[in-house]
């Protein structure tokens, strides 16, 4: 039976769209056969592909999805989108970009645990509640030359607007701010496609 499920897998600053149908509003897009797909050759390919966008249409993209996570190192991690009484978000600023607070899991950590832990230690900060799961995001990078995918699992938060926020230093993070939606144009012209799929769930 088909699926209408979709998986966007960062890599970069390129994306792969695993879809049954493809978006009405893509352009500039280049197709991928599904049949005898090799991950690891298109990671490699990517790099002499001045593309940035590919899209994969398929019957089942959940199957399809699951065959690459089979095939690759999968790294679990969980983040939070974090709120104020102010109506504000916070961000942080780690190796030159915008960021959201997120790391991996510790062994046998429950993702939702994982999530509060790793936004108090990388802002500093003490959530005060922590709200529904908002999506799961997808992205590759690269260690010791092979490709490795992160699956980052996103929560809405609550947090006191008037703590002191510490940055996590020894994790690359130089600033930790609030952010009016408004001022969003600031994060989006300096951040990563996965993080633009977190806060498109508050814009």
């Amino acid at each position: 039976m088909a699926t209408t499920s979709k998986y966007n897998i960062y890599i970069n600053e390129k994306s792969l769209i695993i879809t049954s149908e493809v978006p009405k509003d893509l352009i500039n897009y280049q197709l991928v056969e599904a049949q005898s797909f090799d991950f690891e050759k298109f990671y490699q390919a990517l790099r002499k592909n001045p593309n940035s966008l590919f899209v994969m249409v398929c019957n089942d993209p959940k199957m399809v999805f699951k065959t690459i996570k089979d095939k690759v190192r999968v790294i679990e991690a969980a983040g939070g989108l974090v709120k104020n009484e102010d109506g504000k978000y916070l961000f942080i600023y780690r190796n030159g970009r915008w960021d959201l607070p997120k790391g991996k899991l510790e062994p046998k950590e429950k993702k939702k645990e994982a999530a509060v832990r790793e936004v108090e230690e990388e802002c500093g900060l003490k959530v005060k509640k922590l709200n529904e799961k908002i999506i799961k995001t997808y992205h590759v990078y690269e260690i010791k030359g092979k490709p490795v995918l992160k699956i980052s699992h996103w929560y809405a938060m609550q947090a006191k607007g008037n703590q002191k926020l510490v940055p996590q230093l020894e994790e690359g993070i130089t600033e930790v701010k609030w952010f009016a939606k408004q001022d969003f144009s600031i994060i989006k012209s300096n951040t990563f496609g996965n993080i633009l799929e977190v806060i498109n769930f508050v814009c």
